[in-house]
């Protein structure tokens, strides 16, 4: 009778392993509804949530509180005012933001670090503690201790590392950084199946083969794919590529036109280190 009994035991067993993880995830939808709602927020970063989906995303990508997380690039910290409130109390999070001590980082570079390192100091509160880091590849890669973290987060960056052909280099970056079975989350604008890598960068927007091969290169593994970030008013094809599009709306063309359109078609792509 005892040896009938195991299965279940085994089963019970699993559950109370499984248990932490899934009480994590739900931890971070509840932190997450209350860090997007929160008063810290601008109403123009609000407004920009029915493009990005921050929620959506983030659980996509299997964002907990307890996670050791780099985000790459925050500019402006768009992002960080939401991770920053999830991961403060039990997880770690880096800004791999821009690299200063390169001689030539633009003076644009300098100041939005510059702005963004003063604004989380005066919100010890709502960011805690969080580590600055340096990403400019192909000299400046360290964005944390090799092996380190559980999940790296670049969102609408991959356009910038492929027209400077530094994109190989930041992909092992993110391959370095990761612990074995990290995910790597990336989300990017997305071109039209074909599209000439030239075409690519004149415009911003890549192809999924383009982003999914320069993972595959590093040693990643597409684990999943999601339509989150999807907008299928999104021609692709516009007199200043995708900044023609809201928020940058390069030239002011037609206003009224690309607001309707909204943010651009994007991947949202899921990617694994093997264990």
């Amino acid at each position: 009778m005892a040896l009938l009994q195991w299965p279940v035991r085994f089963a019970l067993l699993a559950l109370a392993l499984l248990a932490p993880a899934a009480l994590a995830q739900s931890d971070a939808g509840v932190l997450l509804d209350q860090a997007i709602a929160g008063e810290h927020r601008s109403a123009a970063n609000r407004l920009r949530d029915q493009y990005r989906h921050p929620r959506e995303t983030l659980l996509f990508f299997g964002l907990r509180p307890d996670m050791s997380v780099v985000e790459i690039w925050p500019g402006g910290g768009w992002y960080s005012e939401i991770l920053g409130p999830v991961l403060r109390e039990r997880g770690r999070y880096y800004l791999a933001h821009y690299a200063i001590e390169n001689p030539r980082a633009p003076g644009w570079q300098r100041e939005a670090r510059a702005r963004q390192e003063a604004k989380v100091a005066a919100q010890a509160a709502l960011y805690g503690k969080p580590v600055f880091t340096s990403f400019g590849p192909p000299d400046h890669v360290a964005i944390a201790p090799p092996g380190s973290v559980d999940l790296v987060l670049t969102f609408r960056n991959v356009h910038n590392w492929s027209s400077q052909k530094a994109d190989a280099a930041a992909f092992q970056a993110f391959f370095a950084a990761l612990k074995p079975g990290g995910i790597l989350g990336v989300v990017e604008h997305r071109a039209k199946p074909g599209t000439p890598l030239e075409r690519m960068v004149q415009t911003g927007y890549m192809t999924e083969a383009h982003v999914i091969a320069l993972a595959e290169q590093a040693g990643f593994r597409l684990a999943e794919k999601s339509a989150i970030n999807a907008n299928p008013l999104d021609s692709t094809d516009h007199p200043n590529g995708v900044w023609t599009l809201p928020p940058v709306m390069r030239g002011r063309l037609d206003p009224e036109k690309y607001r309707a359109i909204g943010e651009s078609d994007r991947m949202t792509l899921k990617f694994r280190k093997p264990e």
